[in-house]
């Protein structure tokens, strides 16, 4: 934590989510990823693809908000930031709308950098998430939805283990809902990455 009582750079002695592969360190959100997220939320072709609209709201306002949920994270979810082997935040994934009773959530990713698009590396922090996030909040199932016509992430998410399940219309958009369960990402032989204690 920073002097403000924000996640940051300036460090608490509590040991932070850490998750590492070999490009990428997927790690808690912090107050530097904010000019980042913001630039990213307000990007047409990102927010196509995630089907909303661009973010209309000015900077000031986003900043704002970030801080508030930086020191109150909204419940049912958890959002890491990912860096590349250049220490670069690169990406976010998130597990969200975290359902306790049923033991299932929804994942999300966005990787923000175009310039990283089509380089593997949105696979690599999924498989790497994936057991975290089924052992932190002792999930059963984990599920996504897509747009229909994104075909690079579907084969993305397939690579990780996912396989479709269904068609759903949302908001008047077309997706592809994804699935995988626990017993098929917590194998022996799927034990690639170190965590460090979960906060």
């Amino acid at each position: 934590m920073n002097g403000d009582g924000l996640p940051g750079r300036g460090g608490s002695g509590v040991e932070p989510v850490t998750i590492k592969t070999a490009r990428l360190t997927l790690r808690e959100k912090r107050l530097e990823d904010a000019e980042d997220d913001y630039a990213w939320r307000t990007d047409a072709e990102l927010a196509r693809y995630d089907a909303v609209n661009p973010l209309r709201m000015g900077f000031p306002d986003y900043l704002r908000l970030y801080k508030s949920d930086l020191r109150v994270p909204p419940a049912r979810q958890l959002v890491l930031g990912v860096d590349n082997e250049r220490g670069e935040h690169i990406a976010n994934c998130m597990c969200y709308d975290i359902d306790l009773p049923s033991r299932e959530g929804e994942l999300g990713i966005m990787v923000g950098r175009k310039d990283c698009w089509s380089q593997g590396y949105g696979t690599e922090a999924i498989t790497a998430f994936l057991p975290f996030i089924f052992q932190k909040f002792n999930l059963r199932r984990v599920y996504l939805h897509t747009l229909d016509w994104n075909h690079r992430a579907q084969r993305s998410f397939e690579k990780c283990g996912f396989r479709p399940i269904g068609k759903v219309v949302r908001n008047g958009y077309n997706f592809i809902m994804m699935e995988i369960t626990r017993d098929e990402v917590l194998k022996p032989d799927l034990a690639q990455t170190s965590a460090g204690p979960a906060s």
